[in-house]
């Protein structure tokens, strides 16, 4: 079975401006390169051939960028004109032409994470999975994850408690193609109602799980990732990989 990336990169990144002012989060450099070149070498050196790229703010650059990088790359682009009014849910709904059928992996684009973590999703089998990291410490802007003692997700937002949660969701997710289809479905479902603009990705994952579709927790602790939300976070990220090789395992 053919698995797509999709690569959510529409949003404004306002926490971490000015750095974002005039650029586009996953163009910030860290470690030598941009978030965005280190992540599309990753998932093609991992076998993935296809990647939809879901845009907004500042999109113009993003496709420069990644056509000065990967001329050969074979990219859709969906372009999320709401971007401004909208978050993660609706982006993601965007890219549903484009799957028909296919597993595929979901990035955040304002992750930076080493290979290993993109290798180990790969291998799992067929099922859908969620990258959470154990050796966290856990507030109220985490995407926190509840599981069961069969390692099923029963819950992924930023409002469960953290006394609960078993860990963080890093913002990077395999879904098989049957779970797919009924993704989509979901999405538009809850998309056709306004209310529901502002709701995160991870929504329509709970709705699923609500309906006994099996998501599964890969645990990726001690492994190197970092989510761009902050100056701090890059600060953090900068030393986490300034000594590190791209084509090495980070």
């Amino acid at each position: 079975m053919t698995t797509k990336a999709i690569i959510l990169a529409a949003g404004v990144g306002s926490r971490i401006r000015p750095m974002t002012d005039n650029c586009p989060k996953c163009l910030l450099r860290i470690g030598g390169i941009t978030i965005l070149e280190r992540m599309v070498s990753h998932i093609l050196s991992c076998g993935i051939k296809e990647i939809i790229f879901i845009l907004g703010y500042c999109q113009e650059q993003i496709k420069k960028a990644l056509k000065k990088k990967f001329p050969e790359l074979n990219v859709h682009f969906v372009v999320n004109n709401y971007y401004a009014k909208t978050n993660t849910g609706f982006s993601l709904m965007l890219a549903r032409n484009f799957i028909k059928g296919s597993n595929f992996i979901k990035f955040d684009a304002d992750i930076v994470f080493e290979k290993e973590i993109l290798k180990k999703l790969i291998e799992c089998n067929d099922s859908n999975y969620l990258c959470i990291d154990r050796n966290i410490h856990l507030d109220a802007e985490e995407i926190k994850v509840i599981l069961d003692d069969q390692n099923r997700v029963l819950e992924a937002s930023k409002t469960v408690d953290p006394k609960l949660a078993a860990g963080e969701s890093i913002g990077i997710e395999k879904i098989d193609s049957s779970a797919a289809m009924l993704l989509f479905s979901e999405l538009e479902t809850m998309m056709e109602d306004k209310k529901n603009h502002q709701d995160y990705y991870e929504s329509s994952y709970n709705r699923l799980i609500e309906k006994k579709i099996p998501f599964h927790a890969l645990d990726i602790s001690g492994l190197k990732w970092m989510e761009i939300d902050t100056k701090d976070d890059f600060i953090k990220a900068e030393k986490m990989f300034s000594n590190k090789v791209l084509r090495g395992s980070t």
